[in-house]
């Protein structure tokens, strides 16, 4: 709603004979436009405008107006203003169909387990917790159908990393029973996750690669994964930019929250180290490195190998005291690209510097990652880094952290409500990914508009394996 004055004016000649005209506006009642009226009037545009611009910018007209400035290449992010209308469209206008834990055969054993002993609340914490919180807000969100007809998207909720590290189901029975789910070799494609490309899976974990069938069943589908990963260990990425969205990692809830976290940072001047790296090594070189450069520069360094359990593990509240107590830190490559460690440090206003070369960043159409943080060759660490990290001035650390509070929002899983998230940025993804056609080398047509493979062989009909698009 906004408040509109349109004002409408004829200018005509003013000759010095128009006194009679003045008296006969006089004459007839009509108010004489005096300094004063003038005055007033101006006033009453110039306060009009105002308050129209106050009103609008808080009682925003459509979902989007309350999100991403597009107002500058140089802005990187104000609440108050709309996603950039980039192939992502000016409104969020989406139709996502959820499939039900019964309405396929295997889907709540990739949910819970093959015992059904694996817990929901269980599976929210840790990295693999976008998966769960994905669902559940997918569930409640606005653009959910019941229709399949009207659907634009299609999202197939499983747990899978959570049940996987839970003991739930072995790296054998994950991939048996997302074949079950796909594919029965007498009654066809379950769902045509394969060939479809608006059937989207989240992997929050090791990627599609834990369903190791993946290139066989899911080499259409839209995959949402922090594993952007294009160089990882089995030489065939599940990562594809042609279909794919990386999403950001599951930051502990409290510290994301609104209001006060679990853990508030400290002002620079009374962090104790320049720069710190808090992970377990796992024997991975550029973590190796750190930990060696560390011992050899104490005072500026921090990098104690974690432990998994034990005296000398460090509790949640624990660990973000010790990341917040330095002004950088470190993100370095670890069993694939990514690393929690790049969002946790936003939250707790420490400058993230990325030590992994191959690594892919969710919204990198609307974020600068390069205002908000560090990119640095792995190649290249020791000393040399911590000179680099050490001749920046305060003022500039300030402010890539005064900017990196601006987005952070976006690597918070927070409901559809808040105009900012880690869910409605996803959701905008989404939407440049649903096209009215889709083609690619491997997909044909004809006349009528029937798909068609290499073959000749219309959709419905199609049987993995298929080569990927």
């Amino acid at each position: 709603m906004s408040i509109t004055m349109v004002l409408s004016s004829q200018t005509k000649p003013v000759m010095a004979s128009s006194n009679k005209t003045r008296n006969n506006f006089s004459s007839n009642n009509h108010p004489v436009c005096t300094r004063t009226n003038q005055i007033l009037a101006l006033i009453l545009i110039t306060t009009t405008f105002f308050l129209t611009r106050t009103f609008n910018q808080y009682c925003p007209n459509n979902y989007s107006s309350s999100f991403i400035n597009k107002s500058s290449s140089q802005d990187l992010y104000f609440i108050n203003n709309g996603w950039p209308n980039r192939g992502f469209g000016n409104q969020l206008s989406l139709k996502i169909y959820v499939y039900e834990e019964n309405e396929i055969d295997g889907l709540k054993e990739l949910m819970y387990g093959r015992d059904g002993q694996i817990t929901v609340d269980s599976c929210l914490k840790g990295q693999w917790g976008t998966q769960v919180k994905m669902h559940q807000m997918l569930l409640k969100s606005r653009f959910r159908t019941l229709k399949k007809e009207e659907a634009d998207l299609f999202f197939v909720p499983t747990y899978v990393k959570c049940v996987r590290m839970m003991g739930g189901l072995t790296d054998k029975e994950i991939n048996s029973t997302y074949v079950k789910e796909f594919y029965n070799p007498e009654l066809g494609s379950r769902i045509p996750a394969a060939f479809d490309s608006r059937f989207s899976f989240l992997f929050s974990g090791a990627g599609a690669h834990i369903f190791r069938s993946w290139p066989k069943f899911l080499n259409r589908s839209i995959i949402l994964t922090p594993e952007g990963d294009r160089t990882d260990k089995r030489d065939t990425s599940a990562f594809n930019t042609w279909k794919d969205i990386i999403i950001p990692g599951n930051v502990d809830d409290s510290m994301t929250r609104y209001g006060a976290s679990l853990v508030e940072p400290l002002p620079l001047s009374k962090r104790k180290f320049l720069a710190n790296f808090l992970g377990r090594v796992q024997g991975k070189v550029g973590r190796v490195e750190l930990v060696e450069l560390a011992k050899n520069f104490p005072s500026k360094l921090e990098s104690p190998e974690l432990k998994l359990s034990g005296s000398e593990k460090l509790g949640r509240k624990e660990y973000f005291e010790h990341l917040r107590n330095a002004k950088f830190c470190l993100a370095p490559r670890g069993e694939s690209s990514w690393t929690l460690r790049f969002y946790e440090s936003f939250f707790v206003e420490c400058v993230p510097v990325i030590l992994s070369d191959q690594v892919e960043l969710p919204f990198q159409d609307v974020v600068d990652y390069s205002q908000i943080s560090i990119k640095w060759p792995s190649t290249h660490i020791g000393p040399q880094l911590l000179d680099y990290l050490e001749s920046i001035p305060d003022k500039e650390i300030d402010a890539m952290i005064a900017r990196g509070r601006q987005v952070r929002c976006l690597y918070a899983y927070a409901p559809e409500t808040e105009p900012c998230s880690a869910f409605v940025g996803i959701l905008w993804e989404l939407q440049r990914k649903v096209r009215q056609f889709h083609q690619s080398a491997e997909t044909f047509w004809f006349h009528n508009g029937s798909i068609i493979n290499r073959n000749l062989v219309q959709f419905h009909k199609w049987k993995p394996p298929m080569p990927l698009p």
